[in-house]
């Protein structure tokens, strides 16, 4: 335990190295400029048979949930795809929305623009949206990865998921794995990244040289999205507060949230109003939240509110594809032009983009020591339904990992202690920039 809190405390000072911040400098940028070219991989698909994975055949609860071991095992079936052994993969609240057919009409659209004109069945259907593992096999135009080569990537919620031995995605949508974080402290992140990014980038307008001293509210700090925003922001300089229930106060702090406001408190609005105005608001929560948090926003100085909890798929889902889209696009314009023309801010909805390239420059964070993955609770493959009930009890303090492919117990043991030691290690980082 003792040399991994050293090794912790090593990877930390890489936030002082101004060489480990410069490589932050195109993470807004998502251009494949930054990944290395590497030689064609032409080979067929060598797998054959079936493989195993847990599906649903109907929308419904976690008795849905059916482990098999007669799927298909999917192959390269274009010159830009590539076939991943899953090792681990987490799960996220969509998927325990996706289980109970959210989205279910768009996303089926999705896969097959023509099943507006029949009745085919999306079924058997995986869930699972984050993976972590190794190439198997990739189609002849890839060049970005090559086969054993470890990767992560976000699968998009159209396509099958990551609970299973095998996934194929498109080169586009992977990246090379950070070298110092295990497969299952690695698949805690890319979703939570991609959703992040998309959300405080492209809606927010923040990045590495726009965020310093930028003051961001974050709403339910202390799940996925939360805990990678707050790292990411810190990163970039920006002040960050945080509202999360009081027991999450010191996984946040550790984190670097600059200040927590504890959401069950009577008080807790006075506190939030009784500070200067922000920039920014991460919306994670929705509900009533826009009903008291545009008012915490600067007025007339292009601040930015971003809510993450919109209301597209559940109008697709009730009211039908165009009549779900027209309702949802009403409903947004006339927030926009409301916010605007009243006090000058602008109110925009987050979607997450599984975006390769970013998350190349979010693998260059992480191993700069500058982001860390945060894991609650693991699982074995055989017990994914006991992952999902985990996740559904709701305080999530962080992210919720499948092993697919148990590791040795040595590198297993070096994961939990890295697990156990985010906080400190944080500290660590607290103490350096005072001093």
């Amino acid at each position: 335990m003792g040399s991994v809190r050293a090794m912790a405390s090593t990877r930390l000072l890489c936030l002082f190295n101004a060489k480990a911040a410069d490589s932050t400098n195109t993470l807004a940028r998502a251009y494949w400029s930054v990944c290395p070219r590497r030689h064609i991989c032409s080979s067929p698909s060598r797998l054959h048979g079936c493989m195993s994975a847990w599906v649903i055949d109907q929308y419904g609860t976690n008795g849905s949930l059916k482990y098999t071991e007669e799927l298909p095992v999917p192959t390269v079936s274009s010159p830009s795809e590539v076939m991943i052994r899953v090792h681990a993969a987490s799960l996220n609240p969509l998927d325990i929305s996706m289980r109970g057919g959210y989205g279910a009409k768009i996303l089926k659209f999705r896969r097959d623009p023509l099943s507006v004109m029949h009745d085919d069945s999306e079924f058997p259907l995986i869930l699972g949206r984050d993976v972590s593992g190794v190439v198997e096999d990739c189609g002849s135009e890839v060049t970005h990865v090559v086969p054993g080569d470890e990767v992560w990537a976000t699968v998009p919620p159209w396509k099958q998921g990551s609970l299973a031995e095998f996934v194929t995605l498109t080169e586009y949508e992977v990246s090379h794995k950070p070298k110092l974080l295990s497969h299952t402290e690695a698949a805690s992140i890319p979703y939570v990244a991609n959703t992040a990014l998309s959300a405080l980038v492209n809606a927010g307008g923040l990045c590495r040289d726009s965020s310093s001293n930028k003051r961001v509210l974050i709403t339910g700090g202390s799940g996925g999205v939360g805990t990678f925003s707050i790292q990411l922001l810190k990163a970039w300089g920006a002040h960050v507060t945080v509202t999360c229930s009081q027991n999450a106060e010191g996984l946040v702090r550790g984190l670097g949230a600059d200040e927590v406001v504890d959401y069950t408190a009577r008080d807790s609005l006075k506190q939030l109003e009784m500070m200067e105005k922000f920039d920014v608001i991460l919306d994670n929560v929705g509900g009533e939240t826009e009903q008291w948090a545009m008012g915490l926003l600067k007025p007339w100085s292009g601040a930015k509110y971003v809510t993450l909890v919109t209301p597209l798929l559940l109008n697709t889902d009730s009211l039908g594809l165009m009549g779900g889209i027209l309702q949802a696009g009403c409903s947004l314009h006339s927030k926009v032009i409301q916010n605007v023309m009243s006090s000058g801010v602008f109110y925009r909805w987050g979607f997450y983009a599984p975006d390769g390239p970013a998350l190349d420059e979010v693998s260059k964070l992480v191993d700069a020591g500058m982001i860390l993955p945060v894991v609650e609770a693991q699982f074995p493959f055989t017990q994914v339904p006991q992952a999902f009930q985990k996740l559904e009890n709701g305080h999530a303090r962080g992210k919720t990992v499948v092993r697919v492919v148990e590791e040795d117990d040595q590198q297993a043991e070096e994961q939990n202690g890295r697990s156990e030691t985010a906080g400190s290690e944080h500290e660590v980082q607290e103490t350096a920039k005072t001093n």
